[in-house]
């Protein structure tokens, strides 16, 4: 395969293994496309010889003096479609295995193919004699294999066929012309006509390199957005990695109304010191995978991991209209959760939540050389806050005014708190507590 991909292939930068193996992948199946093409020729030219032979059996008398006649052309077309119906599991068979044809199979079946017509002129200037065969619809067919031959994506194999094709005929012309001693003006009719068949064949090698290379640019496009996507999409959602792959280097953001959720697990830095490091990996992994799937049910994202919490949206880069009713219900699944984790757990953590509704600045942040998509506002930090309170009030779950406002009969258990001093405000807030 790294042999078919780095064939002609002309590239400024090394491809990657994700590329080669698409690009394969994508060129056996504009082969399976071709070579389905080539089996309904096969059968469609079989079903009209029959319908002449059913409706008017004097042209056959008169084409190939007789059945007989009839019957090779048969034979060879049977032969035709059979070989070609080989080749097709053939390529079904490298697609599973994710490998691709042999060149020089390639080469051979190329060869084979577009000698059809050939045999199929030989038979007819026996029958019709060479200047009526020669004259009559057979030549044509070489254009069948030609034109299909861009679907191989590969400008020396659609060379090869027009090489093949033109040579097969002028030989034929040749040949024939010399026994019957026609005289040398149609020697230069064939020639002109085997050389324009050759121009096409070189013709449908540039369409089909052209092909190749949109396809080449279109999977090289895919390979590194895919690429980006699940290496970046480890550190940030995949929401967020959409967001910045449509937004591209542009900076600023956009106004919008969201909910923070600020998560923290309480004591754990203390539970930490008696621990190895990779049990505190291992647990704090743990209990991130659970909060972060109850987040992607109710459609938030995971802005930003922060130590031993994390921040999270609703409502950005993804517009939510009911974004408080979902951070409010994603923080209840996670009080849940964690009680069912910490009674199989040997090491319980206790996690704080805050939840505040209101307007944020979210874009792609930061310097020329490196931005991030983040969101920035006076909600942010009164979230945070927030959250902060839960250790002064021996709470888990608290949300602002705000949320307690956009909540409505939902948010029918909240418990007022009354109005409470938060760090960095100097006014008194009315804060509630849910869970």
């Amino acid at each position: 395969m790294a042999k078919f991909a780095s064939r002609k292939a002309r590239h400024h930068a090394v491809l990657s293994e994700d590329f080669e193996r698409e690009l394969t992948r994508e060129m056996l199946r504009t082969e399976l496309l071709r070579v389905r093409a080539l089996i309904m020729t096969g059968c469609i030219m079989m079903l009209l010889l029959t319908a002449i032979y059913l409706i008017d059996p004097s042209v056959v008398n008169r084409v190939w003096r007789g059945t007989e006649g009839l019957v090779e052309v048969y034979g060879l077309l049977g032969g035709f479609i059979l070989f070609e119906v080989w080749i097709h599991t053939q390529i079904r068979k490298n697609l599973r295995l994710d490998r691709d044809l042999p060149v020089i199979r390639r080469y051979i079946g190329a060869l084979i193919e577009t000698s059809l017509p050939t045999v199929i002129l030989i038979l007819q200037t026996r029958t019709m004699g060479p200047s009526q065969a020669l004259g009559f619809a057979v030549p044509l067919m070489y254009f069948i294999f030609l034109i299909l031959s861009t679907l191989r994506l590969d400008f020396w194999l659609s060379a090869f066929t027009g090489l093949v094709a033109a040579a097969g005929l002028l030989s034929v012309a040749l040949h024939y012309n010399a026994a019957d001693e026609t005289g040398d003006p149609l020697i230069y009719f064939h020639a002109v006509r085997s050389i324009v068949i050759l121009i096409c064949g070189v013709l449908a090698g540039a369409v089909g390199a052209q092909l190749r290379r949109q396809f080449a640019a279109s999977i090289a496009a895919a390979t590194a957005r895919d690429r980006v996507t699940n290496l970046f999409g480890q550190h940030v959602s995949p929401q967020v990695v959409e967001r910045l792959m449509a937004a591209g280097t542009s900076g600023g953001g956009d106004v919008r109304r969201v909910a923070v959720m600020f998560v923290d697990f309480r004591g754990f830095t203390a539970g930490a010191q008696s621990r190895s490091p990779q049990e505190v990996v291992h647990r704090l992994d743990g209990a991130f995978a659970v909060l972060v799937d109850i987040l992607d049910r109710h459609g938030g994202i995971v802005n930003k991991f922060l130590g031993d919490g994390f921040l999270a949206l609703f409502g950005a880069p993804l517009e939510a209209s009911d974004a408080a009713h979902r951070a409010v219900a994603a923080g209840r699944e996670m009080l849940m959760a964690m009680d069912r984790i910490n009674a199989e757990s040997s090491w319980p953590l206790r996690i704080g939540i805050g939840i505040h509704f209101g307007e944020v600045v979210a874009g792609n942040i930061g310097s020329p050389r490196r931005k991030e998509y983040t969101v920035i506002g006076d909600t942010v930090n009164f979230a945070s806050r927030l959250e902060a309170l839960n250790k002064e009030l021996g709470s888990q779950l608290l949300i602002s005014a705000s949320v307690r406002e956009a909540l409505g009969a939902d948010g029918s258990d909240a418990v007022a708190l009354g109005e409470v001093e938060v760090r960095g405000y100097e006014q008194k807030v009315p804060v509630f507590q849910l869970g």
